[in-house]
């Protein structure tokens, strides 16, 4: 196939496109490097060394002997995107390419507006310019959980069976956004649906958990291939905040009560699920979703099995429980389905103890990096 992935510098991108690259697909990435300016912005970095995009294509074909063509451009400039649309001509588009951190969107007015802008506005002109120029691709579009964010009943993939005063339907399911950027998730949800129902487009979101790790069989083939690492309170994950905590010695930061419970995947869980979207495309005009995740665990589960794993590795390590910066339920009822990849041959690689010992280890390898400023929570969903 032809594969465009949009965010292909990413930290989910660059690993997808390498090995839709490596399985014969024919590979175009488009990237404004938003994620690195952001991070620069922020004072943060990566604390895996990562390349620049150039070098990383070079490496790939050195490696590989394969080739992947790149452009470098905004989805929020409809031209550009109308260019790279009619150059490439996919058979598929894989949609990374959207700001990606919720405590980002939340620090202020612009970086909400900024958000919105980036995620909504770019998502419009790809379907525009799918619609218009390649009417026949599959958009797979990586949504969140967080959409749904946290009802006390169970969670449909997308979709629920309605009755009401008598009469039934099928609508879909409702979304109770905790951030700015989950808020852009699910306008983007929104109008991908129109575009499937009104013009017949194609497409399967993707509403995927908390990713976890950085190893995936292309990426260990050489160092210059590898993906990034966030670790800071805006771009990083609570665990691996919690594992950069535990190597310096700090307590690991709890956020309330700790019972915040989200759904989690390894790094190859998420590009094993985007090939096999990409593999059983969605009908003319048909909208899927699916809840992409795996597993389930609280902020209190990660910090108890940092500190076990870090024990085991000779590491004392402390939890502390600090206020939460975040409007969120900190114990909740969550039970969302997850049916619809494993029917499809999803195989999941779960959390075990050797993943985070990896994970210890490589932070362990890389400790000259660790910037200590940037992990403390600072951003706060209610500043008053």
């Amino acid at each position: 196939m032809k594969i465009l992935i949009l965010g292909g510098d990413g930290y989910l991108g660059w690993p997808t496109a390498i090995h839709f690259s490596s399985l014969g697909h024919d590979v175009a990435v488009v990237d404004n490097f938003l994620r690195r300016g952001m991070a620069t912005e922020l004072g943060a970095d990566s604390l895996t060394p990562i390349r620049s995009l150039h070098e990383r294509l070079t490496a790939w074909r050195e490696v590989s002997g394969l080739e992947i063509a790149s452009f470098i451009g905004d989805l929020t400039d409809p031209s550009f995107v109308d260019l790279v649309i009619r150059e490439v001509r996919p058979d598929a588009v894989v949609h990374y390419g959207e700001q990606p951190s919720a405590p980002y969107s939340m620090i202020d007015r612009k970086h909400a507006v900024a958000t919105q802008r980036n995620n909504v506005e770019g998502t419009l002109n790809v379907l525009f310019a799918i619609r218009d120029l390649a009417p026949d691709a599959h958009l797979v579009k990586l949504g969140t959980m967080g959409e749904y964010g946290t009802p006390n009943i169970d969670i449909e993939e997308g979709f629920i069976e309605i009755d009401h005063k008598g009469r039934s339907d099928t609508l879909p399911f409702p979304k109770l956004p905790g951030s700015m950027y989950h808020l852009s998730k699910v306008h983007d949800s929104h109008n991908i649906h129109f575009g499937c129902r009104i013009w017949g487009l194609r497409s399967t979101d993707l509403n995927q958990g908390v990713v976890y790790g950085i190893r995936t069989e292309e990426t260990e083939l050489e160092e210059r291939l590898c993906t990034r690492f966030d670790y800071d309170e805006v771009l990083g994950t609570a665990l691996n905040r919690f594992c950069v905590q535990a190597v310096v010695g700090y307590p690991l930061t709890v956020y309330g009560r700790g019972g915040q419970t989200r759904g989690f995947l390894n790094i190859i869980d998420t590009i094993q699920c985007v090939r096999l979207a990409v593999e059983n495309p969605a009908e003319p005009g048909e909208y899927r979703v699916f809840n992409q995740f795996t597993e389930r665990w609280s902020v209190r589960d990660l910090a108890e099995r940092v500190q076990r794993v870090g024990g085991d590795l000779g590491i004392n390590v402390t939890v502390e429980k600090v206020a939460d910066p975040r409007i969120e339920a900190e114990e909740h009822y969550y039970n969302p389905s997850h049916t619809k990849l494993l029917e499809l041959g999803l195989r999941p690689h779960l959390l075990t103890d050797d993943v985070v010992a990896h994970l210890i280890e490589t932070i362990q390898r890389h400790k000259d990096r660790i910037l200590l400023g940037p992990i403390a929570p600072k951003t706060r969903w209610d500043p008053r």
